[in-house]
């Protein structure tokens, strides 16, 4: 059986629905649902399951949604004997990341996704702004383009795909000078928000007395920051980086560079769509890279291994 690193989807990947098949499949899966609903005070079940979808979009309800789908689908695995070498999540996934790690329980988990979504929508209404992807301009060139405009880097996904973020004039400039420059294309993002941005610093301050509630251990496999693309040796490095992440890019093609880097080569998307499993497809097409969301993908991933 080869070495798999799991990957952790994060926010725009959900959709009404997700988890249902896992949920109806696996006592272990209705037994966390039922977990998650006592600790969120929510009906999780319902949100993902029937939505509807203008409910289940809104920030402070998708960040818990899903990252409870995404440890449905990390606990099959788990039933399956399968588990991940090492880890990384994408913005909010990076929460799934930890607690795969050993780094977080599965309540203190719980209870930052909840209180980053709604610290974020919160943040939201105080400083609103937009998102916008670029396509295939060199991240120099964006970078140039974000100090001129005010705009900030969001995500750098992969060399051809890199999200812009923060009050909705700057991220409308940077857009149309980026288009000017040479970009392939630019797309503005149906985003409640400017996240990774420094309007989400109201959020920020918020959500730190949070991080300080919970406990945070040894990472028992190595796990992947956001914002710097490190590996962390201590469970005392994580909380400051997970606070950076709030306001600060999330950096995924770096961070897939480094675990390749490190010898890692067969990777799998935990939890809804595939958006990790495309951007892995331009960053290194070297790279095994496969999903499990359903009785499908699961059918598909184990006999691939």
């Amino acid at each position: 059986m080869k070495n798999w690193v799991f990957l952790f989807p994060g926010q725009g990947s959900q959709y009404v629905g997700m988890g249902r098949e896992f949920h109806d499949n696996y006592s272990e899966v209705r037994e966390l649902f039922e977990n998650a609903n006592d600790i969120l005070k929510m009906d999780i079940r319902k949100l993902c399951f029937e939505g509807p979808e203008e409910v289940l979009v809104l920030t402070e309800n998708v960040q818990p949604a899903l990252t409870v789908v995404n440890l449905a689908c990390l606990s099959v695995l788990r039933m399956h004997e399968i588990y991940p070498v090492a880890a990384a999540g994408h913005s909010l996934g990076e929460y799934s990341a930890l607690f795969a790690a050993g780094v977080l329980t599965l309540e203190d988990t719980l209870k930052l996704v909840s209180n980053r979504g709604k610290f974020m929508q919160e943040a939201a209404i105080v400083e609103p702004g937009g998102m916008a992807a670029i396509m295939d301009l060199q991240e120099e060139k964006i970078r140039e383009i974000c100090t001129l405009s005010g705009a900030e880097i969001a995500n750098i996904n992969c060399a051809e795909q890199i999200i812009i973020t923060g009050p909705q004039v700057e991220v409308n400039t940077a857009a149309s000078m980026c288009e000017k420059a040479g970009a392939m294309k630019c797309v503005k993002l149906n985003v409640s928000g400017p996240w990774h941005s420094r309007c989400m610093e109201y959020a920020l301050k918020k959500f730190e007395p949070v991080l300080r509630e919970c406990v945070f251990k040894n990472p028992q496999i190595p796990v992947v920051n956001n914002v710097d693309a490190q590996i962390p040796a201590s469970g005392s490095e994580i909380p400051a980086k997970l606070s950076r992440q709030i306001c600060g890019s999330v950096l995924w093609r770096q961070s897939m560079e480094r675990l390749i880097g490190a010898g890692f080569s067969n990777f799998v998307e935990v939890g809804p769509k595939k958006v990790l499993r495309g951007l892995m497809r331009r960053i290194d097409r070297n790279a095994k890279m496969l999903n499990v969301e359903d009785d499908a993908s699961l059918a598909t991933f184990l006999q691939a291994i």
